[in-house]
């Protein structure tokens, strides 16, 4: 079975790095990105890898942050029966330090029926999202890592014409590392090279 070939993105004009599999192609190539935003997708297998810079949310509490910008982002997109399935505690991340101020990250998985772009409601896909903030207060930022993984593909979507309808193929029947494994490597690896980008 084929591996997937990681290597070291560079992201933000290569202000920012983090590691995941070469299959994630820049979405920049395609279709305008915002400009606080670097999008990979691997069009094969329906699945994305988002990077995201906001401004700090003092009002949002550590512990749950990231639960709280996937309900935020849920309702951002119109979600329906959006689910936070599991949720991780306050982690201080050393290597993401700034002037002494440290930073921390908090993980959360969660289930929501979407559209892509602007499909209705009718051509909704069953999508699992992986959602990481890394709470930057040095630079006064919150980072949002998201992962998709598509778990059911509507007949209406627009996907079904690349990756077909019903039930999505394993990652690991695909040959391609699980998006669990791509979210949790691109969050561990993500460095900052220069934090005048802030």
């Amino acid at each position: 079975m084929p591996e997937d070939i990681v290597y070291q993105h560079p992201l933000f004009g290569g202000k920012i790095s983090s590691t995941f599999p070469h299959r994630f192609q820049d979405v920049s190539s395609i279709r305008q990105v915002p400009d606080h935003q670097e999008v990979f997708a691997d069009p094969s297998r329906d699945e994305s890898l988002i990077f995201e810079l906001l401004e700090f949310k003092p009002d949002v509490a550590d512990n749950g942050s990231a639960g709280w910008f996937l309900q935020d982002l849920a309702s951002e997109q119109d979600a329906e029966g959006s689910v936070v399935i599991e949720q991780s505690g306050v982690l201080e991340a050393p290597g993401l330090m700034y002037n002494n101020t440290p930073a921390v990250v908090t993980t959360a998985v969660g289930q929501m029926a979407i559209s892509k772009g602007r499909q209705g409601r009718e051509a909704q896909n069953i999508v699992k999202v992986y959602l990481a903030n890394l709470r930057l207060r040095g630079v006064d930022t919150d980072v949002l890592v998201s992962a998709y993984e598509p778990i059911v593909i509507n007949p209406l979507s627009e996907s079904a014409d690349t990756v077909g309808a019903g039930v999505a193929v394993p990652a690991a029947q695909a040959g391609c590392m699980p998006m669990d494994e791509v979210f949790k490597l691109a969050v561990t690896s993500f460095r900052v090279h220069d934090w005048g980008l802030f």
